[in-house]
């Protein structure tokens, strides 16, 4: 085969973001996640429970699950990157998680309306889930590869945004061809495609299989564009991996700007993470939104997003990834105490009349912001992390970076889950992801611009 050129290779690597990133805007976010929390909550008011109590109860289920595949992920993220930077190649470890992402997906087809299988459905979102997130690591660890230290932030940012953009087109068929509203038609007004029955919310059910086949039909230009350099396979075994990752955790003594951003970005990562998981929640819980109206408030997330990630990228450019990650923190930190203010009558502490379009209309912009900012942190921290990268173990490295995002990925949850269950109030349980993003702020004062080779 010809020689690929290094512009089809980025391209091909962007693909991945456009393939991938509908498991989250589509199914963590904006229509599974939501759904899911809304008949899990009908169950247990079914049970004789009170309406906030039962909320409460069916944001504390989905948190321990979320909580529960974090753990996973953090466990298991640098011993499989060690594996795969002394194995040689990465290509067959992405076909081995990108098959978990298809089948957890498909499987989302047979969620029961009326709850029978909430926790059979929660293994396999999780499934799913964890392949994408595994996927994930090893082709972050390509991203130095593919331009100079100052051309991978806009790199990065391009990706970002190309994959925002394909989450929202994801979203946008889910909802104009497939998610039924109350009525039994979509949002456009047509019924659900291929004669999907919406009485069985087979409309809502169907976005799991789409989102597969999306994710198997454009990860082909990944696989034919990215070539990855090849090296002699080391065949250390697990043993050794983990020798060598513990080697590299042992290290992080001596390298303290890299210490710093790994254990900021541990913080500041869960607390976005926590804003993902449980905005499409709140507002089914809190602010009682059908599925529908959370889904048009992730396409303008989403368009929020892809905007942001580009324009962030070129900040990341300009200035470097430091102070565009530190900006992005701010900013999230006063949208997360604003989204915590909001309730169907008041607005920042302020009552607003009974069916006040106020409180919708603030949300909404706070989605933007979210979208917007988490894009721009999630692409700089990307940036930042080739700047602290050992060039003959990327995989390993960002197999810890990996780790830093989800050793406390139960953290967000599980705080979310006490003060969920403390307070038995759905809103009030948001509130510790303030608390995560103030730490995150905080340790990147000892983060070094331009990395720990230049510390």
């Amino acid at each position: 085969m010809a020689d690929i050129s290094l512009k089809k290779r980025i391209w091909g690597w962007y693909f991945f973001d456009w393939a991938s990133q509908p498991y989250h805007t589509v199914l963590n976010t904006f229509i599974f996640g939501p759904f899911f929390a809304a008949i899990a909550a009908t169950y247990f008011l079914n049970l004789g429970l009170e309406e906030t109590v039962a909320d409460a109860r069916a944001q504390t289920v989905w948190a321990w699950a979320v909580a529960t595949y974090g753990i996973i992920i953090a466990l298991s993220a640098p011993i499989l990157g060690a594996m795969a930077d002394n194995s040689g190649h990465k290509t067959p470890w992405i076909a081995a998680f990108s098959l978990m992402y298809v089948i957890g997906a498909s499987t989302l087809w047979y969620t029961d309306p009326e709850a029978s299988n909430l926790y059979w459905m929660l293994a396999a979102f999780g499934f799913g889930f964890i392949g994408g997130e595994f996927a994930l690591i090893f082709t972050n660890a390509q991203l130095p590869g593919l331009g100079t230290e100052k051309e991978v932030g806009k790199i990065s940012g391009s990706g970002f945004a190309f994959g925002y953009v394909g989450g929202l087109l994801a979203l946008t068929i889910a909802l104009a061809f497939f998610v039924e509203q109350a009525g039994g038609r979509t949002i456009v007004g047509f019924p659900p495609a291929f004669g999907l029955d919406p009485d069985l919310r087979e409309g809502t059910r169907v976005v799991g299989p789409f989102v597969a086949i999306w994710f198997a039909v454009f990860m082909v230009p990944y696989f034919l564009w990215v070539r990855e350099v090849r090296v002699p396979a080391k065949r250390i075994g697990v043993g050794g991996s983990l020798r060598s990752v513990w080697s590299s955790i042992k290290s992080l003594v001596h390298k303290k700007s890299l210490a710093a951003f790994l254990g900021g970005s541990m913080f500041y990562r869960d607390g976005l993470n926590g804003l993902y998981t449980f905005g499409g929640t709140y507002a089914a819980l809190v602010l009682n939104w059908p599925v529908t109206l959370i889904g048009v408030f992730g396409v303008i997330s989403a368009i929020g997003a892809a905007i942001f990630s580009y324009i962030g990228g070129l900040a990341d450019r300009r200035f470097g990834p430091k102070p565009v990650v530190n900006a992005a923190i701010v900013i999230l930190i006063f949208v997360s105490a604003t989204i915590i203010s909001i309730s169907p009558t008041s607005v920042l502490g302020m009552a607003v009349p009974e069916g006040s379009g106020l409180p919708n209309i603030v949300f909404f912009a706070c989605g933007v912001l979210i979208g917007g900012m988490g894009g721009v942190l999630q692409s700089a921290s990307r940036s930042l992390m080739v700047r602290h990268c050992d060039p003959v173990a990327p995989t390993e490295y960002f197999g810890l970076y990996g780790m830093s995002g989800r050793a406390t990925a139960f953290l967000a949850p599980l705080l979310i889950g006490v003060a969920t269950t403390l307070s038995d109030n759905a809103r009030i349980g948001v509130t510790p992801v303030i608390a995560l993003f103030l730490i995150g702020l905080i340790l990147m004062v000892w983060v070094n611009p331009k990395g720990e080779r230049d510390a």
